[in-house]
């Protein structure tokens, strides 16, 4: 850099830092036109500085480059509550002005600005969806790198700078996001520049990459696939030069990547460029304080004058600190940052805080969706056909993946095929950057579908793809879907946070699809058994969360055609893919999910209009309302004076009042379909509690009996394991003779024909290792009436 482009790199870094300082202790005086007062000071301060100078460094520089080369470009802060830098970015580009009308480009503004931050009724301290130009959360930290790189798959002309602290580089997620560049091809997609900040220390320790010798790092970093280029020091000056130099190297290095793929003559994987940046931690802070070292160290992290209102030392340092950045030269009398910083804010939208990639429903394109219909499976009578339902589902996802080749992805840890989607590979491959061999399989340089073993980068590349616009599905096993429970939290608190801002506009949903199910993992057992994702996911906002339990193949369609349709959601379907009874035409399964819960007359008995049953049999779930419908064929062939109604739930938030969540069904709709006074057995998917969470205001709550997985499992027979939980037909039959009370003395040989069966069945499967006939090849006895 020239020296007078070197002095207005400088300003701006410095104007940044000193807003960023300002945004965690001020909250009056914000020019310090006045000595600090106590009263000038927050009496609480939170937020984290020691991250800071170096997100500031990172976003001074990308606008440097972002001018020089007419960059589309955004940012991510890996660094937990790192938020006080990008805020000062984006009020100094102008963007949260524009934003916040309430927080204009003066002295007042700047007011407000430091005022909110960390204050009650404010902006949080980390990157949050009130931060203009973010679309990465920075709470929980493992997943900037991962967001980064989705935001770059289908966007060619987009660059990513992602810098990754390295706290954060020592978790799991991140550990393995570096592997994401094998995804990455410099023909299709953008580009991310990773920037690793090394700054030493956490909240008390030091990091273990900033520890480690700088060779093994290196070393480590080229294993993974990138050409890392080293900036080092604490000479504001030099570092300046270096980090220009630098940032220049590595964006030339990736033009050159993209120019030879696009020009079709490389077709060999690149080593990806990325800058490691070490400097101190709390960079510019007080070197000491009350006799401590400070910046540099751990003491920096955090707040480094943590008494700056009530001690007069800690506030006169707190002062010189402030002044060190020389405000008055970055700033006129009326508070806005002087020519010199505003010349090198780039123009319009090429501002990282205010590109529309970093708002994605700004950009989201609508899918183009064939008629799931026409998908649909023939069914004559209920249960008289049987399909796997996910395969089903994959035929259509196929033409999905066809129809939209540059605006859906579906990602999938290893299990696409195993998930019985292996169709969606008849019109692409899976996406692989890396070495391929004449024994690979449908790998391919343009592959649409994501497979790596990691269910964290599955979910956080799909984040990013879904956060900047665009539409995704994660297909995954039941029970390892956990693997990011913490995952789906934040990005369900991004969705909830990011509807209450006005200026960000709703993006895809995220759709989840849960197969190899509880009660179908009966040959990898008890491991591989455990629906509590539902749990989970039902502990955030009703206006956020969706969960579906389709019963077969034709109502799994017509859920996932809404799903691809919705906005701004997670949605959460659980489907089996082992071969499982068709129940409902494609009309019947269109009217039924529509509705998301309803009576099935076929399944009923005596529930004629004007009469009440006598038991109400509920399901939601395939294996649940197989059994289900067992135990109501028992029962009408054994107990045929008695009225029976089947009621299937699809959507289960139907299940709740009408004030908890906005798909639930009003009091009297709800004791329309299950009475105020019958008995209801209930066969549920996963835990039985989970019912009882949603239903405990209902009037017949009490009246309820639910019947799901106890934990109890095993390597066993399919019907073996749904008796292991009690939830098999001769056990429903069993709950109907208990609850019933007309039946409890006069159906007493049938009840103990229902516990004799259940030991026929279990003593088959011991003795062939297979279900006993009479379950495998059991089919719905009876036609529509």
């Amino acid at each position: 850099m020239e020296p007078d482009e070197l002095t207005s790199v400088d300003a701006w870094w410095r104007a940044a830092n000193y807003l960023s300082v300002g945004q965690i202790y001020l909250m009056a005086n914000p020019l310090l036109r006045e000595p600090l007062r106590p009263e000038h000071i927050k009496p609480r301060l939170l937020g984290h500085f020691g991250t800071v100078p170096g997100l500031n460094l990172v976003w001074t520089h990308a606008n440097r480059a972002i001018r020089q080369r007419g960059l589309n470009a955004v940012f991510v802060a890996g660094p937990g509550h790192g938020g006080p830098g990008p805020n000062a970015c984006a009020w100094l580009e102008g963007t949260y002005s524009e934003l916040y009308s309430h927080i204009p480009q003066d002295a007042t503004g700047m007011g407000a600005l430091f005022h909110q931050f960390s204050f009650p009724g404010g902006v949080p301290s980390h990157c949050a969806p009130e931060t203009p130009g973010s679309f990465h959360e920075g709470g929980e930290l493992g997943y900037s790198l991962l967001h980064a790189f989705g935001a770059a798959l289908d966007n060619p002309d987009l660059t990513v700078f992602c810098v990754i602290g390295d706290g954060e580089a020592e978790t799991g997620p991140l550990a393995t996001s570096w592997h994401a560049n094998k995804f990455v091809n410099p023909a299709r997609d953008g580009a991310v520049l990773p920037i690793l900040a090394l700054n030493e220390y956490k909240i008390a320790n030091p990091t273990i990459l900033a520890r480690i010798p700088e060779e093994d790092l290196l070393a480590l970093l080229h294993g993974y696939g990138y050409e890392p280029i080293v900036v080092a020091g604490d000479d504001p000056a030099a570092v300046h030069q270096a980090m220009a130099g630098a940032m220049d190297a590595g964006l030339e290095r990736i033009a050159q990547i993209q120019r030879a793929a696009r020009g079709g003559t490389d077709g060999i994987r690149p080593a990806w460029p990325m800058i490691v940046l070490r400097t101190p931690k709390g960079w510019t802070c007080p070197p000491m304080v009350d006799g401590n070292p400070v910046e540099g160290t751990f003491r920096a992290h955090q707040v480094p004058l943590p008494a700056a209102r009530t001690d007069p030392e800690h506030r006169a340092v707190l002062e010189q600190w402030l002044r060190s950045y020389r405000p008055e030269e970055l700033f006129d009398e009326t508070g806005k940052p002087v020519s010199e910083l505003c010349d090198q804010v780039p123009d319009g939208d090429r501002r990282m805080s205010a590109n529309p990639v970093a708002n994605g429903g700004m950009l989201v394109r609508d899918l183009r969706l064939p008629d799931w219909r026409e998908f649909g499976v023939e069914v004559p009578a209920p249960g008289a056909t049987r399909h796997e339902a996910t395969r089903v589902l994959g035929g259509w996802l196929r033409e999905v993946t066809k129809s939209n080749p540059d605006n859906f992805l579906t990602f999938a840890p290893d299990e696409l095929a195993s998930n019985r989607l292996q169709d969606i590979l008849e019109v692409t491959g899976r996406d692989w950057q890396a070495d391929i061999d004449a024994r690979d399989e449908k790998l391919d340089r343009t592959g649409r579908v994501i497979e790596v073993l990691s269910e964290h980068m599955c979910q956080g590349l799909l984040e990013g793809y879904l956060l900047t616009g665009r539409h995704g599905v994660f297909t995954c096993y039941e029970a390892f879907i956990h693997i990011v429970d913490a995952m789906f939290n934040q990005h369900a608190k991004w969705l909830d946070a990011s509807a209450a801002v006005p200026w960000r506009r709703p993006i895809a949903s995220l759709n989840y699809l849960l197969s190899s199910h509880v009660w179908r993992q009966d040959h990898n057992g008890f491991t591989h058994q455990d629906p509590g994702f539902l749990d989970v996911v039902l502990n955030k906002k009703a206006s956020i969360v969706r969960v579906y339990l389709p019963p077969d193949a034709n109502t799994l369609l017509s859920t996932y055609d809404h799903c691809l349709r919705s906005r701004h959601y997670v949605n959460v379907v659980v489907a089996g893919k082992q071969p499982q009874a068709d129940w409902l035409s494609v009309t019947d399964a269109a009217e039924h999910c529509a509705r998301g819960i309803g009576i099935w007359p076929w399944a009923c008995h005596r529930d004629e209009v004007g009469t009440m049953p006598d038991v109400v049999l509920a399901c939601a779930g395939d294996v649940p309302t197989l059994e289900t419908l067992a135990a109501a064929a028992i029962l009408r062939e054994r107990l045929p004076e008695l009225r029976v109604r089947v009621v299937n739930v699809v959507d289960l938030m139907r299940l709740q009042p009408r004030d908890e969540h906005p798909h639930g069904l009003p009091d009297s709709e709800f004791d329309t379909l299950f009475t105020r006074d019958r008995p209801v057995i209930f066969a549920f998917h996963g835990y039985p509690w989970l019912i009882h969470r949603l239903t405990y205001r209902r009037t017949n709550h009490g009246g309820l009996h639910v019947r799901g997985y106890k934990e109890r499992g095993t390597t066993t027979t399919p019907f073996d394991m749904v008796m292991l939980n009690d939830l098999d037909r001769y056990h429903l039959v069993m709950d109907v003779i208990d609850r019933v009370p007309t039946l409890r003395e006069r159906a007493a040989g049938l009840r103990q024909e229902m516990v004799d069966a259940r030991w026929s069945a279990r003593a088959w499967t011991r003795e062939h290792g297979e279900d006993i006939p009479e379950v495998a090849d059991w089919t719905w006895p009876y036609q529509r009436a």
